[in-house]
């Protein structure tokens, strides 16, 4: 079975089929399936089976599955890229847009026992810019070093869910560190109370009938450095499933960021997500858990998901490791009406999906102001209130890099080298001035209201040669890692940076600026760059 582990790990059930693994697929736009892949690999992933960059706008998989007995039983996609239409023995179950979140099927009433024929329409046009792709490039073969073979169609794992016919729908876990309770919202069709149980470290801590707030025998909080993690579980009818919550709380305040009452400097590093073989993908579960370790042992404490709503099974490594996550949606490339609201309906999606991870930290829905219209501002704010009206415990980013409106986090994106940042962040007013970037820090009519700074991009270094992309280049290991020590300390020293996010941590197909290969081999020794990672802020 491939990835075989269960694919919603803050609701999870004992009882699931897991349909990952060899479907028919075809690839000329119509249903005449003359091919294998193997789900949840995408065509142009080495591992689906396929090996095909070449591949249309339309593709359709299929496969035959015996349906559990079951009250009700659901059908689940991860993500499929970009827009799926599925049919179960003929008949349209569902339709859903948005290629990196999850949606789902009730197949109940047209599933027989045996042999059900499922069929997914992926449409996914390349060409279309308007379509929020991250770093996937809309051709083939990609033509810049910032871009990367895309991913069409199925991408995360298909499931099936049996459930008795009354079941709970969906669980809200709302954790209050200075009360020491979590709130608990069971939503199903249930004719009685659930019986909701919380233990920490197999230990029952609380214990109610139904939803509402549970307090805590014992409260842990939750940080990079501690990660407790509370186990919650459901039982309700023949029906049980299970969560967890992590106590922590993230604010911004007097220009810094407080994690859990205290100042936290926050020492991330961009991670693209990308695999050698799988691509978006991570071939196994275990990867996930890896790139999160070595990015730990080189002393960082959490990373911006760069373009990419991530799977899910990372952000569980992340909540149990204790690391600290940015959440980012994909952006267009090119402005419409009909973008934007792309981006926002599915944006939504992924806030809504991610809220109850202690591991995310910060939402930052655009960068680098890619694909914007003539009106910026007006679609900034905007997703800013949809995040807010969503998710009111996390600050919000603008617009990471530059230009923005009204921002919890004022991040900037500078790849000069180390000299010049060191001058450059020594005071507030000489980090923000208008010539220090190719654009300013915000737009026409905002300015900066006392909020952290973060230095959310910077680095970028290359090793030797001229092969693959580097915003720098060094000579070996030894450079590499004298050069970082000089950025970090730069950032580090006496002046407004309270946090930086260092360009990152593999490299991915031609941009070679990775402090780890794209096959995840470190250019220096953890341990080298480790203390230089963590050094303390000057004050």
């Amino acid at each position: 079975m491939v990835r075989p582990e269960y694919p919603r790990p803050n609701f999870r059930r004992d009882r699931w089929l897991n349909l990952n693994g060899e479907w028919e697929i075809s690839f000329d736009g119509e249903p005449r399936f003359s091919g294998r892949i193997t789900v949840p690999f995408c065509p142009q992933a080495s591992l689906s089976g396929c090996g095909s960059v070449e591949v249309g706008d339309v593709l359709w998989y299929r496969r035959f599955f015996d349906a559990p007995k079951a009250g009700r039983l659901l059908l689940h996609f991860g993500a499929v890229d970009y827009r799926a239409t599925v049919f179960v023995n003929g008949n349209e179950v569902a339709r859903h847009e948005g290629g990196h979140t999850p949606f789902t099927a009730d197949v109940t009433s047209i599933s027989g026992h045996a042999r059900n024929e499922l069929v997914v329409r992926a449409e996914d046009p390349a060409a279309d810019r308007t379509i929020p792709r991250g770093k996937q490039a809309w051709t083939p073969r990609p033509d810049s070093p910032f871009f990367y073979t895309p991913t069409s169609g199925i991408w995360q794992t298909v499931w099936l869910e049996p459930l008795p016919a009354r079941h709970v729908d969906s669980l809200r876990l709302r954790p209050d560190l200075a009360r020491g309770i979590v709130d608990v919202e069971v939503v199903g069709d249930l004719a009685g109370d659930p019986a909701v149980e919380v233990r920490y470290r197999g230990r029952l801590v609380g214990a109610r009938k139904g939803s509402g707030e549970v307090r805590l025998a014992e409260v842990h909080p939750w940080s990079p450095e501690s990660p407790a993690v509370y186990d919650v579980s459901v039982s309700a009818e023949g029906d049980r499933v299970s969560g967890y919550f992590g106590l922590r709380t993230i604010e911004v305040a007097d220009g810094k960021v407080w994690l859990n009452g205290e100042i936290y400097v926050q020492r991330l590093v961009l991670d693209q997500g990308y695999f050698p073989a799988g691509l978006l993908t991570a071939p196994t579960d275990g990867e996930l858990r890896r790139d999160i370790e070595l990015a730990k042992a080189m002393g960082f404490n959490g990373a911006r998901k760069h373009q990419k709503v991530e799977d899910p099974r990372w952000l569980w490594w992340a909540d149990r490791l204790g690391f600290l996550a940015w959440g980012e949606m994909p952006n267009f490339r090119r402005h419409s009406e009909q973008a934007e609201m792309r981006l926002s309906r599915e944006w939504e999606e992924a806030v809504v999906r991610d809220r109850d991870h202690p591991c995310v930290v910060a939402w930052a829905p655009i960068n680098e102001g890619d694909g914007l219209g003539p009106d910026p501002a007006r679609f900034l704010e905007s997703l800013r209130a949809r995040t807010k009206s969503l998710d009111t415990t996390r600050p919000v980013v603008s617009n990471d890099g530059w230009e923005h409106a009204t921002t919890d986090l004022c991040t900037l994106h500078d790849y000069a080298p180390a000299g010049e940042l060191a001058s450059r962040y020594r005071t507030l007013e000489q980090a923000l001035q208008a010539g220090a970037r190719t654009r300013p820090a915000y737009l026409p009519g905002y300015s900066h209201r006392g909020t952290p700074v973060i230095v959310s991009e910077f680095g970028g270094i290359a090793i030797g040669g001229h092969q693959g992309f580097g915003y720098s280049r060094v000579a070996n290991a030894d450079e590499l890692a004298a050069t970082y020590r000089q950025m970090v300390e730069a950032l580090m020293d006496a002046g407004p940076v309270e946090g930086f996010c260092y360009t990152q941590l593999t490299d991915v197909e031609d941009e070679r600026n990775g402090l780890l290969t794209f096959d995840r081999r470190p250019k220096v020794d953890p341990a080298v760059l480790r203390p230089i990672t963590r050094a303390a802020k000057r004050r």
